[in-house]
């Protein structure tokens, strides 16, 4: 109901959050108490994917050659050296889901975290949902991830590796720890996320594989 007022607000913020089978598609589970949706943005042709390395971790969009800034859907985001801004657009959608929260039938029990850059909503004082606008990258694979996967090795296979890096990756709108106390286009940046190609790659055996190499590093190095 949340994202419908939102939507309603700013047809640009458009909810990808759909249920299916009694689960909700695009919900993931941080905590018991904690969660996080994707909320997948559209009209990003206009800008150029950079990712130079001087960002660990991040990328910017920067408007094409020779494109206007009046061509993109987020023309008021952009920042006057043709970036599109992942702090401006987080702001202003944090704005509209205060707002929605204020006008919902629910607003005794769904409250607006206010101390946080992040967009969080803090449900019957129990539950904490964050709301990450984001964009899908189709078709392109990071500078900084090129190395991957090494052809030495016997996992994943070509044909697998082909298909993560064709479905590409997101970019998420979030605080990054790498960038604190950075004075360069740390606002201005999106945090490269590969989670939709990590779970391309954990299907079938390689889940209990993993999930086997994670055990042996936690009993032999982690003292827990």
């Amino acid at each position: 109901d949340i994202h419908k007022e939102v939507e309603a607000q700013e047809p640009r913020f458009i909810s990808s959050l759909t249920e299916a089978n009694g689960k909700f598609e695009g919900l993931d589970v941080i905590s018991p108490n904690e969660f996080e949706v994707v909320l997948y943005l559209n009209q990003m042709g206009v800008f150029n994917f950079v990712d130079d390395g001087s960002l660990p971790g991040c990328a910017v969009l920067k408007l094409s050659d020779g494109r206007k800034r009046s061509m993109s859907l987020w023309v008021e985001f952009i920042t006057a050296s043709g970036y599109l801004s992942s702090r401006k657009i987080r702001s202003r959608f944090q704005t509209l889901v205060a707002q929605a929260c204020d006008k919902s039938t629910y607003r005794d029990s769904v409250k607006m975290m206010n101390d946080t850059n992040e967009v969080k909503i803090r449900v019957q004082e129990k539950y904490i949902v964050q709301i990450t606008p984001s964009f899908k990258c189709n078709g392109v694979w990071p500078r900084s991830a090129a190395h991957w996967p090494q052809i030495a090795n016997a996992w994943p296979h070509p044909s697998q590796a082909a298909f993560v890096k064709t479905e590409g990756f997101d970019l998420l709108s979030k605080d990054s720890l790498a960038l604190q106390g950075k004075q360069s286009m740390e606002g201005d940046a999106w945090i490269i996320s590969f989670k939709e190609a990590e779970k391309q790659l954990l299907m079938g055996a390689s889940r209990k594989r993993c999930l086997s190499i994670l055990k042996t590093l936690r009993d032999r190095h982690l003292n827990i």
